[in-house]
């Protein structure tokens, strides 16, 4: 099992740690309420440093991007950053993934799942056919994401860059705590605001940027926060996690990702997903309120008033902001309507939900 540069800084804080895609994580320190509080409303710090960061290179780097993704990175400028996915040749989808244009045309950054970071350099290079100079930084590169909507105000203390009005989806580099070539970004999977901050040569920088967030932030109560807060926070949000609502056989425009699905371009599996923007799906990823009480979680069965069955959940979760149980799940589409009732099989029992909109929480 794999540390990050800050495994011992969470065990010396007393994280409940757990194994997650190959890492020794921390999912929670003083309670996942608690600390999705926090976020929401203050500021919190996660270790994210297991995330893949690839750079691609070259005058074909824009081309490769554009073969291998969905959404349309053309569209990119310095500093930009967009959303999107790695399709495969089923209509499925390989890996959700963050593009980063560094230099237009010539440099760009891919942020990957830490789970998929072999098999999407796989999947990446096996369509490299004009010798893309690509590079796998993950392994020298740490992230720590700086969320909620104080965030911004306690880094700028921290640089000259201007962070506090950097827009959404847009990234600078510089000096950061006294550091070079930090990059800071603003794409953040909480959707309470903040920074993510990326650098290089953690032996020499990781120690150093860690205590200069915790000095600056402590006194005006930011934490650190675990994976558990994490989930419940992009919950809420209605924010896809890989390998639950989203996988190798399910399709963005299932999923409701058809906004990150561009037909300005070519791209692997482009047919399959026009055909079912123009004729439909058979089922969609829905938000779930729960009616009755129970929470609804991953591989439980939905179904119907008549018994049949209708659907999957796909994440489930009691919402702290909320205070009530919901879910993400994929349902026939003649049952995907927002108010449709639907029942949850909790231990061989049908517990009642309503399809509600997406995101749960503004």
């Amino acid at each position: 099992m794999k540390n990050t540069p800050f495994t011992d800084k969470h065990i010396a804080l007393g994280a409940k740690m757990a194994p997650f895609a190959g890492y020794n994580m921390p999912i929670s320190y003083s309670g996942i309420n608690e600390e999705h509080h926090c976020v929401r409303n203050n500021a919190g710090v996660f270790d994210v440093s297991h995330m893949g960061e690839f750079i691609l290179k070259g005058p074909d780097a824009l081309e490769l991007i554009q073969r291998v993704t969905s959404n349309d990175a053309s569209k990119l400028t310095d500093g930009k950053a967009q959303y999107s996915c790695l399709p495969n040749n089923e209509g499925g989808i390989v890996d959700d993934l963050l593009v980063y244009c560094v230099e237009t045309n010539k440099v760009y950054m891919l942020v990957v799942n830490a789970s998929n970071i072999e098999k999407d350099w796989n999947w990446i290079s096996s369509h490299n056919t004009k010798g893309v100079e690509m590079h796998n930084i993950s392994e020298k590169t740490a992230l720590l994401a700086v969320q909620g909507p104080k965030a911004t105000e306690y880094m700028q203390q921290l640089t000259d860059m201007d962070i506090t009005n950097l827009k959404y989806y847009t990234f600078t580099k510089g000096v950061f705590a006294g550091v070079e070539n930090v990059l800071v970004s603003a794409t953040g999977y909480t959707g309470a605001g903040g920074v993510e901050i990326y650098f290089e040569d953690i032996n020499d920088n990781a120690e150093k940027i860690w205590e200069a967030i915790f000095r600056v932030g402590t006194p005006n109560g930011l934490k650190p926060i675990g994976l558990a807060a994490r989930d419940t926070l992009r919950l809420e949000k209605g924010f896809c996690l890989y390998g639950n609502d989203i996988d190798d056989t399910t399709s963005p425009m299932e999923a409701g990702l058809g906004w990150i699905t561009r037909f300005t371009k070519d791209f692997t599996s482009r047919a399959i997903f026009e055909k079912q923007k123009n004729e439909g799906t058979n089922r969609k990823l829905v938000g779930l309120e729960m009616v009755d009480k129970g929470i609804p979680r991953h591989g439980y069965t939905l179904q119907n008033e008549a018994g049949q069955e209708i659907g999957v959940i796909t994440s489930g979760t009691q919402a702290p902001t909320l205070g009530k149980a919901i879910g993400l799940a994929y349902v026939a589409t003649a049952h995907a309507a927002e108010g449709s009732e639907v029942f949850v099989m909790i231990r061989d029992k049908g517990i009642k939900a309503k399809v509600v909109k997406i995101p749960f929480v503004q």
